[in-house]
């Protein structure tokens, strides 16, 4: 049975740091690639970054490019997401997803699972 576990949000002040974690079962990374998604209260859902499971490479949204750092542990079937400066529109629901394809070139798309998400609180 596949699950994905979401870790690391919490409350920190505006130009702080968390770092997310994303842990995986049943399945391994080497076949999906893994998407971070964010969900604000009373917005849509907006993918936030993406990497590949083929070559490693990612993909940021512009609201998180130059901020945020996503990466791999294929060893511990992990991904995180490195937030740093952040701010307090960055407050939302934080999701990882595994995507049915290997690479994120159609990302936000092709999701096939998701964990329960974790809160990130960002106050001003």
């Amino acid at each position: 049975e596949v699950h994905l576990v979401e870790s690391g949000g919490g409350l920190v002040q505006a130009g702080g740091s968390l770092r997310l974690s994303c842990a995986a079962s049943g399945f391994t990374f080497d076949d999906y690639a893994i998407g971070w998604f964010r969900q604000a209260p009373g917005k849509e859902r907006e993918g936030v970054s993406c990497i590949s499971s083929s070559d490693g490479s990612t993909y940021y949204a512009d609201s998180a490019k130059g901020r945020f750092t996503m990466f791999g542990d294929n060893a511990e079937n992990t991904v995180y997401l490195q937030m740093n400066s952040l701010k307090p529109e960055d407050t939302a629901v934080y999701y990882c997803a595994a995507l049915s394809i290997t690479g994120c070139r159609y990302f936000p798309y092709g999701t096939d699972y998701w964990g329960k998400g974790t809160l990130v609180t960002v106050s001003s």
